[in-house]
């Protein structure tokens, strides 16, 4: 039996490692933030998810697609959960800029995180989303 592939700019991907389980992170940008600043909920993302496994991916482009690709699926999760508090268009090099200096000041943190930040600052909001 033949996996289905998918096609994405700049690189195939095979359902092996499809970008399926982006749609459950989606609900990422409800997050809670715990007493240590980490979500309160279970990050449906990467085994490893790590700052080091960010700049590890830098000479990695498939890698880094993936994990780009994952961000902007957290992004749209935040949009359709908070509509009026949306992140407008963004491109890649801003989200990656954004992740780097992150994980430089927090190179124990994870970029699952970063990209939670990144929804706080570019929604306007400018804090974790509370209930």
């Amino acid at each position: 039996m033949s996996l289905p592939s998918f096609h994405l700019p700049s690189f195939r991907l095979h359902a092996s490692r499809s970008l399926l389980p982006v749609t459950f992170c989606l609900v990422a940008g409800l997050a809670t933030p715990g007493a240590h600043g980490a979500p309160t909920f279970k990050v449906l993302g990467f085994d490893d998810m790590s700052c080091q496994a960010w700049i590890a991916s830098r000479d990695d482009s498939e890698q880094r697609t993936l994990y780009l690709a994952w961000m902007r699926g957290v992004l749209t999760g935040h949009n359709y959960a908070r509509p009026a508090q949306q992140v407008s268009a963004i491109s890649s090099g801003t989200l990656e800029n954004f992740v780097n200096r992150y994980c430089s000041e927090k190179p124990k943190g994870d970029f699952g995180e970063a990209v939670l930040r990144l929804a706080d600052q570019f929604s306007g909001r400018n804090a974790p989303i509370t209930k």
